[in-house]
């Protein structure tokens, strides 16, 4: 799954201060999880951190594949292209998931756009000038505390602390954190600290939670006498190499990102109704919710955003762009859009709440057997009554089989996939959940009252993920109905949302790994489906910009599930005449 997933614009509370929620959010990296837009960097290229895995490959034994994918990935770094480095070693990774070189320049890339986004944030860094080395060490303690509690592994405090040493190497060549936090320092200055930081652990062994906080303010102290750094800065690339280099879906949360996880969760934001994603360093639009102001406002799928309140893309990053569409319910932003025609326009927008369904494109898709279809596009609060009202809209019009197409589907809430799967399975297990702790034990179960009996196929591709992979599993193994497509994400993982007491911020843990009904754990394999389709088309785009919807005789994975469906209705036809018989 790419990392340029969208970006939902878009911005609401949190509904507690101190909510922890289980959801099984987006397959790939968490900074992408809820689509946070990503910033493209351009400044000199580093050498390899000191605290990065090492490699135990020499060239020899590298394929010659790889050292291609390699040679290319470095190019992007020399280019300081991050976001696009990081989506080419995911994908190299996981093609060729034993070569220990691919995963150390990923974690490169990774801690890379780690820190850009959060010295894009507003919100960060306004937390971290405002925390003294105090706060910020009760922050990394708490951090600590929710790992060592919710965390589905014993934590290994040595790597713990060495990841946070990395991410402080990784920061001190990042462009935004020299200037936010020692503009003073020469460039000499800061390469001493670097070879002088990478010797400190030396022959130093963290066995615990008490000694690995003493380093970390150690070290806090040692950074602001050599360089001036704030010691909260410090701290906080601490506390956020923990956090990330728990496991691939663990990160630290801003309180921006925080927000934007409730508000993907709730299904409503305040904005303008649009999905956006990076392009040559402006906001291209991707998507437009029908109700939101946008679309109100002739705001076209295809257009770029290029300007916001008069702020350009050469002046600011897109992620900083996007972050000025924020705003309270009724204000005004003034945005300048370039269409695919190369027309510019400026206009002004009114934020407003808008609702962002979990279903769409309710119809019947085949009139003559009476083929339902619907999309479900995330799993949120809303999601259980999406699915009602689409299911009884559908009986309405004489639905007497359904397709539920889960393709690009990443994830959402736990609850709301196993509501879900539960309106089509009967009794028995939908999913079950195992952690470190027996709170994170859990054994989801259908129940029979309410279940629609109607035969099924679901459709799913290799970005359906986490929790369309808990429905299309449910479905697959109770042999409730067909699944048509291609292998899924593989995410079997269970994370919650802790929002801290000390910050405005918040930290995702992995808490649990998920199994199927049949006892599989999907992490790394994914749902098979049972009837596979390797062509596919893309949904193409229309001279306004607008995506069009794919006809079954161009999709190939809807026309393979059509098929089935009306399989499944001759079959059970043929049965009801018999037995009238």
């Amino acid at each position: 799954m790419s990392l340029q997933k969208l970006r939902r614009l878009l911005f609401s509370l949190p509904t507690s201060a101190g909510l922890t929620l289980s959801l099984l959010g987006s397959a790939a990296f968490p900074a992408a999880a809820f689509g946070q837009a990503a910033p493209v960097l351009n400044s000199p290229a580093r050498p390899v951190p000191a605290f990065a895995a090492p490699s135990n490959l020499t060239p020899v034994h590298i394929p010659s594949e790889v050292s291609r994918l390699l040679e290319e990935g470095k190019q992007l770094e020399t280019q300081r292209r991050w976001i696009d480095a990081l989506t080419h070693y995911e994908g190299a990774a996981k093609t060729y998931p034993s070569q220990s070189e691919l995963q150390q320049r990923l974690s490169v890339a990774k801690a890379h756009y780690d820190v850009a986004r959060r010295y894009g944030d507003v919100s960060f860094i306004n937390a971290v000038h405002s925390l003294s080395q105090q706060q910020a060490s009760q922050v990394y303690d708490e951090v600590l505390n929710k790992v060592q509690t919710y965390h589905f592994q014993q934590p290994n405090w040595d790597h713990l602390a060495r990841r946070g040493f990395f991410q402080l190497d990784i920061s001190l060549d990042d462009s935004n954190f020299v200037q936010k936090n020692l503009p003073n320092a020469t460039p000499a200055a800061i390469a001493r600290t670097r070879q002088d930081l990478a010797k400190v652990l030396e022959g130093r062994k963290i066995n615990d939670r008490a000694m690995l906080k003493e380093v970390a303010l150690m070290i806090s102290s040692w950074a602001f006498e050599r360089l001036e750094i704030p010691a909260a800065a410090t701290l906080m690339e601490f506390t956020c190499g923990a956090a990330s280099g728990l496991d691939e879906y663990s990160s630290f949360l801003t309180g921006t990102q925080v927000e934007e996880v409730f508000s993907q969760i709730e299904g409503n934001f305040v904005g303008l109704g649009v999905e956006l994603k990076t392009d040559d360093n402006t906001l291209q639009i991707v998507n437009v919710i029908s109700t939101g102001p946008a679309a109100r406002g002739g705001v076209k799928v295809g257009d770029r955003i290029i300007a916001v309140d008069g702020k350009t893309a050469p002046q600011l990053s897109a992620d900083q762009l996007a972050d000025l569409l924020r705003g309270e319910e009724g204000s005004l932003v003034e945005v300048t859009l370039v269409n695919s025609a190369g027309e510019q326009r400026t206009q002004k927008l009114v934020r407003q709440r808008v609702e962002v369904p979990s279903v769409e494109d309710v119809r019947i898709i085949d009139n003559q057997n009476g083929v339902g279809y619907f999309k479900l596009t995330s799993f949120q609060k809303t999601t259980d009554k999406d699915v009602d009202n689409a299911l009884w809209k559908l009986h309405g019009e004489g639905m007497r089989s359904l397709i539920i197409d889960l393709r690009g589907n990443p994830g959402g809430l736990l609850k709301a996939a196993v509501d879900v799967a539960d309106k089509f399975v009967g009794e028995g297990m939908i999913v079950s959940t195992r952690g470190r702790s027996p709170r994170e034990d859990f054994d989801h179960k259908g129940q029979l009252p309410g279940t629609w009996r109607v035969p099924l196929v679901v459709l799913i591709d290799h970005d359906s993920a986490s929790a369309s992979e808990i429905l299309a599993g449910a479905i697959r193994d109770h042999r409730r109905g067909v699944v048509v497509g291609t292998r899924s994400y593989g995410k079997g993982s269970v994370q919650g949302i802790f929002p801290l007491s000390n910050s405005v911020a918040g930290i995702r843990l992995t808490t649990a790994q998920w199994y199927t009904p049949s006892g599989q754990a999907i992490s790394g394999l994914g749902i098979a489906p049972d009837v596979e389709v390797r062509n596919q088309a893309k949904p193409a785009v229309s001279s306004s910009g607008a995506a069009m919807k794919l006809e079954a005789s161009e999709d190939a994975i809807l026309r393979a599930g059509l098929s089935v469906s009306r399989d499944q209705l001759a079959r059970r036809d043929a049965v009801t005449q018999k037995v009238g018989k």
